[in-house]
């Protein structure tokens, strides 16, 4: 197979919500628009993308949605919620919603680093 080009594809996050705004960032970092897709094969496209910190949220999502994680030890379940890490970061929000949509794999590290997001 030939060596694929690079894109970058520049995507406005202002106003979208983030399910539709990340489903469309995993498709273009995976290539599935592409007719020669393989679900095996990395593509080379990257995707950039500004104005984060203007998401829009619908419902509560914002206050009532908490990010968990365990720290293995008996009662270590840590709690974030959602509008504490998108202050301090709304980067991470999108990130966070782009890897719970690629396949859980050896590729997931590979595909997130074609991703750039800017505030």
């Amino acid at each position: 197979m030939s060596k694929l080009e690079a894109k970058i594809h520049l995507l406005d996050a202002s106003g979208q919500t983030v399910g539709r705004l990340s489903t469309k960032i995993v498709s273009l970092l995976r290539g599935k628009q592409k007719a020669h897709f393989d679900p095996a094969v990395l593509d080379n496209d990257r995707v950039k993308v500004v104005n984060a910190a203007k998401l829009k949220f619908t419902g509560r999502k914002l206050v009532q949605k908490d990010y968990r994680h365990h720290t293995m030890f008996p009662g270590g379940l840590k709690r974030t919620p959602m509008k504490k890490v998108f202050d301090t970061d709304p980067a991470e929000v999108i990130r966070h919603a782009i890897t719970g949509m690629l396949p859980k794999n050896k590729q997931r590290r590979e595909i997130l680093k074609r991703l750039l997001i800017e505030k």
